[in-house]
C-alpha cells in the first residue's frame, strides 16, 4: 500500500479533511488531533506530529491533498545551543524551588503562552529524545534531583502533553475571542455607515425639492 510518511493516503487524506473542517468550524487544533487520534487509535501527540510534517511535506500526493484547504503551518524558529542551554538553566533553576515544570516555565516566561508552548515542547523533546543533556545541565548547576529520573520519564511526557495541549487550547480561544471582537467591531461599523448614507440619501432629497 502507497504510504505517505507512514500513513495511507486514504489517511492521510482523512486526517486533513478532518481538520480542515474542524478549523472551519472554529475547534482548536490540539481538540482535532486529540478527537482524530481516538477515531484511528493513535495518540494526539503522534497525530499533531505528523499533520505538521505533512504540511512541509514535498510529496506531490501530499501537496495535492492540500489543495484548496488553506492550511499551514507557522514557520518554527529552531532552538541555538546557547538559547537551549540558557532555557534548561532557568527551568531547573525554577525547579529546585519545588516548583512543577509547568510553573517553572510559567515563571520563566512571565505569562507569555506562546513563549511557554515554545519551551515546553522544546523541554518535552529534551526529555524524551535528549534527557542526557537535561542530567547534565542539572548536574553543572548542582542540581542532579531535578534531572529527569528514567522511571518517570514516561509520567512527565504524558503531563507534559497534557499542558501542552492546554496551552494549544488557550490560544485558539484567544484567537477566536480577538477574530469574534473584530467580527463585532466590523458589523458596528457597517451599520454605522449606513445609517449615515440613508441620513445623507434623506438631506440631500430634502435639498432637491427646496431647489
Amino acid at each position: 500500500m502507497d504510504k505517505i510518511n507512514g500513513y495511507s493516503v486514504q489517511e492521510a487524506r482523512e486526517l486533513i479533511d478532518f481538520v480542515s473542517e474542524g478549523k472551519r468550524r472554529g475547534e482548536p487544533l490540539s481538540r482535532l488531533f486529540e478527537a482524530y487520534g481516538r477515531r484511528c487509535g493513535r495518540a494526539g501527540g503522534s497525530v499533531r506530529n505528523y499533520y505538521y510534517q505533512f504540511l512541509k511535506c514535498e510529496d506531490a500526493r501530499a501537496k495535492e491533498i492540500l489543495r484548496g484547504k488553506r492550511l499551514h503551518a507557522e514557520k518554527i524558529r529552531e532552538f541555538t545551543e546557547e538559547e537551549r542551554e540558557e532555557m534548561l538553566r532557568k527551568i531547573l533553576s525554577e525547579r529546585s524551588k519545588g516548583y512543577s515544570v509547568r510553573r517553572s516555565i510559567a515563571n520563566i516566561c512571565a505569562g507569555n503562552e506562546k513563549l511557554m508552548l515554545r519551551y515546553q515542547n522544546k523541554y518535552r523533546n529534551l526529555i524524551k529524545k535528549q534527557p542526557e543533556l537535561v542530567e547534565r545541565a542539572a548536574r553543572d548547576l548542582g542540581l542532579e534531583s531535578c534531572a529527569p529520573v528514567r522511571r518517570g520519564t514516561e509520567f512527565l511526557q504524558r503531563r507534559l502533553e497534557k499542558e501542552i495541549n492546554d496551552l494549544y487550547d488557550r490560544l485558539a480561544l484567544a484567537l477566536r475571542e480577538e477574530n469574534d471582537r473584530l467580527k463585532r467591531a466590523v458589523e458596528k461599523l457597517t451599520e454605522e455607515n449606513e445609517i449615515l448614507r440613508r441620513a445623507a440619501d434623506r438631506s440631500g432629497r430634502k435639498e432637491d425639492k427646496g431647489a
